[in-house]
């Protein structure tokens, strides 16, 4: 795990409500969830993020949903 001197900035911000080492350092969360094919928590409305669905497909669905 890399150490990142934003951490601290990133977890006061963050809506993923997931617990995982990644969290707040974003660079490794959004490479691990692109590696997967999906998108990290925060890129997801509250009501959705609380599904753990992060597929683009579930993303897609709920932002057409917002339109």
């Amino acid at each position: 795990m890399t150490v990142c001197e934003n951490r601290e900035k990133n977890l006061a911000e963050c809506t993923c409500t997931y617990s995982c080492d990644k969290r707040g350092i974003c660079c490794e969360c959004v490479a691990q969830h692109r590696a997967m094919g999906e998108l990290p928590g925060c890129f997801f409305p509250p009501e959705a993020e609380k599904t753990y669905d992060r597929t683009i497909r579930k993303f897609v669905e709920v932002m057409q949903g917002r339109v």
